[in-house]
């Protein structure tokens, strides 16, 4: 069995009997998310939600926005309620590509320092489509402790933000749907539109068809294109709530292209500070 660290965040589903210590992750989030993990999941997967888990109560979204990221050690203990060390190696799926919220959970345990953490590229889906059977038992009940430590990792305030904006030697990313971008739809927040001086890649652009991530030099194509002679440590990546933001920051690392920033308030902050101009 092969021990040596991957450098790839994304792997296949063939992979996983290859990884040691392994431990997966079921992300599917949303009002239906831990039904339709009870309902079937890989087996001895653990559930890891998005508003419980990955997000703190957000009571009002001007200060942080919809979902403010965890306690540090909150979030420790909730690695240990699913039975994960330091030593272990996690693998988190979605049904979603990893939008929602495979990647937000493996930017969290990058962010808390686990360092062997990964996406499942095609999710559920392919999981199920390559033969694996789905459980309806719940993981097996865990004595594990993680240790608490501070988040380390790029992070973006809204002043940053507002800040460089403007600036040519910083980009700021948006990576909602371009009809959220362009302010013809906006179905969560009260405010229609985007942050003025904020470029648009929707995050749809990681995945070929099919679902599946898009390979390493295609992504770094992209994102190249959109940095020009930016370096990525100045690009700061946001979304609605900073959940879907992890997806490119995800490729972005796929890419070979770090540092980048996460604006984990992301619209829904911005566009409820009063006095912050809105671009339609």
């Amino acid at each position: 069995m092969s021990t040596a660290r991957r450098t790839d965040p994304i792997v296949r589903v063939e992979d996983l009997d290859t990884l040691p210590a392994l431990v997966l992750l079921d992300a599917r989030s949303g009002p239906k998310g831990r039904e339709a993990y009870e309902r079937g999941h890989l087996e001895g997967a653990g559930h890891i939600d998005l508003d419980r888990d990955l997000a703190r109560p957000a009571p009002d979204a001007s200060q942080g926005g919809r979902h403010p990221l965890p306690a540090p050690e909150d979030f420790a203990r909730t690695l240990s309620r699913l039975g994960i060390t330091p030593g272990h190696t996690v693998v988190v799926y979605d049904d979603q590509g990893g939008a929602n919220a495979a990647a937000r959970a493996w930017w969290t345990l990058r962010a808390i320092g686990h360092r062997e953490v990964y996406v499942l590229d095609g999710g559920l889906h392919a999981a199920v489509a390559s033969g694996r059977s789905l459980s309806g038992s719940p993981a097996p009940a865990s004595t594990a402790t993680y240790p608490p430590r501070p988040f380390d990792a790029p992070l973006a305030t809204l002043e940053d933000v507002d800040a460089r904006r403007t600036d040519p030697s910083w980009v700021v990313l948006d990576v909602r749907a371009a009809v959220r971008y362009r302010g013809e739809e906006e179905p969560i927040d009260p405010v229609a539109g985007h942050i003025p001086g904020a470029v648009n890649v929707p995050l749809t652009e990681n995945l070929a068809p099919g679902g599946r991530f898009r390979p390493a030099e295609e992504l770094r194509a992209l994102y190249e294109g959109v940095l020009g002679d930016v370096p990525p440590e100045r690009l700061i990546v946001h979304c609605g709530s900073g959940v879907t933001a992890c997806h490119t920051l995800l490729a972005l690392d796929r890419a070979g292209l770090h540092g980048a920033r996460l604006y984990n308030g992301s619209f829904s902050e911005w566009c409820r500070r009063p006095g912050l101009p809105i671009a339609p």
